[in-house]
């Protein structure tokens, strides 16, 4: 490819539309998905991205890399050159060359590699530090037990999983339990020991739901199953091991199985508990508030909003309050 400004999807975003500049970059295809249009012609919709974001673009027939394309796997990396492109005022650049890059030009580039994965920003050893402390701060027994025999099984892969997807789950929910700490002492009605346990356990099944790589991609029993009941059944298995009183066993998977807050977003059940409720109500806000933080740290300098969020039904305004 000829000498062109390699760009992340952040830099893309900051780039003055006028005159459509021409660019280059190395990103990672994270899906790929072959439509009709109302003419009968077919055309691909995919999705490029980095560790600072993500664009779609449409690649019909006749475009050179429609073929490379087609035949694409998600979660391979290429090397893309195009022009800078929006429509209805989302970045979707008009791409003229892909050339896939090889496992061995990544391999000799781990800064490249970084580049591609959004990833934690804490390092692991600092985040299990962390686990270790919340998980130290349960009282009750048989409650502490089983949650750290949780993660005595799947520690590893919150350490290690190479995309960071189980990474991110683990970072989430160190997040949330210092928020759950943080917020437990004005609501004394809910049983403490309780619902940091299921802060912690709730989304243990994503370590199992999901596969590593560089894309998020379900396992067979992600697909068949779900981390809702994957993270039931790892909770109850360890309960039953360190024999956690029946009631709080209960309690501890109905938070699990409730956590989804609705049935339409994969919740088994409707949280009916003090602890349930809350441990509902934190995640969907860190839930809502991640979406504001990603999308705030991967404005363009020139932005004013975000793209549209569909979690949040707006796009977010991203430039800082002035005069405050």
């Amino acid at each position: 490819m000829p000498d062109l400004p390699q760009l992340t999807v952040q830099e893309l975003r900051s780039l003055t539309r006028a005159g459509n500049p021409p660019f280059a970059g190395v990103y990672v295809l994270r899906k790929v998905a072959q439509k009709t249009a109302k003419n009968d012609n077919v055309f691909l919709s995919i999705e490029l991205g980095d560790r600072t974001g993500s664009f779609s673009s449409t690649i019909f027939g006749d475009n050179p890399a429609f073929a490379a394309l087609k035949s694409g796997a998600e979660g391979s990396v290429v090397r893309v050159e195009g022009k800078l492109d929006y429509f209805q005022e989302r970045l979707s650049p008009k791409l003229t060359r892909i050339e896939p890059v090889g496992p061995e030009e990544l391999a000799a580039d781990p800064a490249l590699l970084d580049s591609l994965v959004e990833s934690a920003p804490e390092d692991g050893a600092a985040l299990w530090a962390d686990f270790q402390a919340h998980i130290a701060a349960l009282q009750q027994p048989e409650l502490r037990a089983t949650v750290q025999s949780v993660f005595d099984e799947i520690g590893e892969a919150f350490r290690t999983s190479a995309a960071a997807v189980a990474m991110h789950h683990a970072y989430r929910n160190g997040l949330l339990a210092r928020a759950a700490r943080a917020l437990l002492p004005l609501y004394p009605e809910i049983n403490a020991d309780l619902a940091l346990a299921g802060i912690l356990l709730h989304d243990i099944g994503k370590t199992i739901e999901y596969e590593s790589g560089l894309t998020v991609r379900k396992s067979r029993r992600g697909l068949l199953q779900g981390h809702v009941v994957l993270g039931y059944q790892l909770a109850r298995k360890h309960g039953l091991k360190n024999k956690l009183p029946s009631d709080l066993l209960e309690r501890l998977e109905h938070i699990i199985l409730s956590h989804q807050g609705e049935l339409e977003w994969g919740a088994a059940v409707m949280a009916a508990t003090p602890e349930a409720v809350f441990v509902s109500m934190v995640d969907n806000l860190d839930a809502k508030m991640g979406m504001v933080q990603r999308a705030l740290r991967n404005a363009g300098e020139a932005d004013e909003f975000s793209e549209y969020l569909p979690g949040l039904k707006a796009p977010v305004l991203v430039r800082p309050p002035q005069g405050g």
